[in-house]
């Protein structure tokens, strides 16, 4: 048994309570006015669209602190124009929070980006998953190309990010924000569980120039 495995084991209901506290100590040693500080409000300059893996935590992971990342999570960080609960997020982030940067990211060994390019039924989860496989449909000459299943993977995690955000930048919200002035930008990232860094994927936008025209609206 490894010792994360160990560690996992005394995790309880109470252990919970009792890290929570121990937390608030040594924060407050730190600085006295931290959580004063910090129920005054939010400003953070970054929406997060990440998965829900539990390895992935965005302030960990970016070295930031409470207060500095807007988070938004679901199982393999799809993006799509039905789900409300994301585009609430994003609608809330652009427009009153006035974030300046949208990251998508990924992560390599995502087991909702394994599970969408296998032909395995897993439950309910399948109907979700379908969202990534129109991404291999998309993609699928290229991925035909690659024999070797971890770097298929590995490249479905990628392309994942890369669709979910240009998927964000063709949304209403984020295209009247641009019409308007706003300082926004888009980008797509990948986090490797392996070796703890992020890969910028170089899928930036920061106007409607690389949105696809059939998405792209004319705003009176």
């Amino acid at each position: 048994m490894t010792n994360q495995h160990k560690h996992q084991e005394n995790i309880t209901y109470d252990s919970l309570l009792e890290g929570n506290k121990t937390w608030v100590e040594e924060t407050l040693k730190l600085d006295k006015g931290y959580f004063d500080k910090l129920a005054a409000g939010q400003n953070p300059p970054v929406l997060w669209i990440g998965c829900s893996d539990s390895r992935v935590p965005a302030n960990q992971i970016t070295n930031t602190l409470p207060g500095d990342i807007f988070v938004h999570r679901n199982i393999a960080n799809v993006v799509t124009h039905s789900d409300m609960s994301l585009l609430s997020v994003l609608d809330y982030a652009v427009n009153v929070l006035r974030v300046k940067h949208i990251i998508v990211c990924g992560h390599y060994g995502c087991g909702g980006v394994n599970a969408a390019i296998s032909n395995k039924q897993v439950g309910l989860i399948d109907n979700w998953l379908r969202h990534i496989k129109d991404v291999y449909r998309v993609h699928e000459r290229e991925m035909s190309t690659i024999k070797d299943p971890q770097r298929r993977s590995d490249r479905m995690v990628e392309l994942n990010a890369i669709e979910g955000a240009a998927n964000v930048m063709s949304t209403s919200i984020v295209q009247k924000a641009w019409e308007s002035g706003q300082t926004l930008s888009v980008h797509a990232w990948v986090y490797s569980l392996k070796t703890g860094l992020i890969t910028d994927l170089k899928v930036s936008a920061s106007n409607a120039d690389d949105v696809s025209p059939v998405f792209k609206l004319k705003f009176d």
